[in-house]
């Protein structure tokens, strides 16, 4: 990716922001109506190999549809009972999800996990997000009881320690009413940004809760969550992975880890069934 396609990302961001404000209040929200190719089948039954449903849980911007055109169907196609939901919606703003407030997320997930538990009969889940779907399930781990219901937490390019996008966000003191946009009509994306006071409350006291296991998939090509080691997790259970360093030729930023990226999927299957891991190397790209 040429250097200058790569800074324009997080501007693009911003200015997607703005344009939030504008968007008319009359617009439908279509995301959930979507044929979803095989997840959220509430018949689904999780078998013995693998007997917690998975929830994937999207990013900032997304939905329970595009976010997961890649993972969901190759989970799917490896026996695994795969949910999603949307959270994080706006008054008339359809399709971009997970921009409001994040303590409100953690909340639709901790609603949307229940529903699944008791759907399927399982007593816990797995969940895999995409940036701030690998970090908002941290709030209802350890502030809503979650914990006595996941297993594992799978964070793909989380957004753990927030994010300057690029330094980006170090520019907002010089821009007079820009924090307050981003407050008053994407409370996410100020709730992402280094130093916030939601992240000072989830990360006080220690990054994990005990009896979950934490696993944090990164990009050293993040243009978005800056820098890429913020993402990372300190605790016990917890075991953070650079893509590159199981595959050097692995080029993927920060969307298309979570997207499309097959090499990052075989991780999350290693996560998910850490007794019948398997190495994961470029070579993974074809499984």
């Amino acid at each position: 990716m040429l250097p200058w396609i790569r800074a324009l990302r997080p501007l693009t961001a911003l200015l997607l922001t703005a344009a939030i404000a504008l968007v008319p209040a009359t617009t439908a929200h279509a995301a959930d109506a979507r044929p979803a190719s095989g997840w959220n089948d509430y018949t689904c039954k999780p078998s013995a190999a693998h007997p917690r449903p998975v929830v994937l849980v999207h990013g900032t911007f997304g939905n329970s549809v595009d976010n997961w055109l890649g993972l969901a169907p190759y989970l799917k196609n490896r026996g695994y009972c795969v949910f999603s939901l949307d959270y994080g919606q706006l008054p008339g703003v359809p399709l971009f999800n997970g921009l409001g407030p994040v303590e409100k997320s953690a909340e639709q997930l901790a609603a949307h996990v229940d529903k699944v538990l008791a759907a399927t009969g399982a007593s816990e889940t797995d969940l895999v997000g995409h940036s701030q779907g690998g970090m908002m399930p941290r709030y209802y781990l350890k502030f809503l009881g979650g914990a006595a219901e996941v297993n594992a937490l799978v964070g793909i390019a989380p957004s753990n320690h927030g994010t300057t996008l690029s330094g980006l966000t170090n520019l907002l003191p010089y821009f007079p009413g820009v924090e307050d946009l981003l407050n008053e009509h994407t409370p996410a994306l100020a709730d992402q940004v280094v130093g916030s006071d939601l992240l000072t409350r989830l990360n006080a006291g220690g990054d994990t809760v005990p009896g979950v296991r934490y696993t944090v998939l990164a990009t050293k090509y993040d243009e978005v969550v800056t820098p890429y080691r913020s993402q990372f997790l300190d605790g016990p259970g917890v075991r953070n992975v650079v893509l590159q360093d199981l595959c050097p030729l692995d080029l993927s930023e920060h969307l298309a880890i979570g997207l499309l990226d097959r090499i990052a999927f075989h991780e999350v299957t290693n996560a998910l069934d850490p007794a019948h891991a398997t190495p994961t190397t470029c070579a993974s790209v074809f499984g």
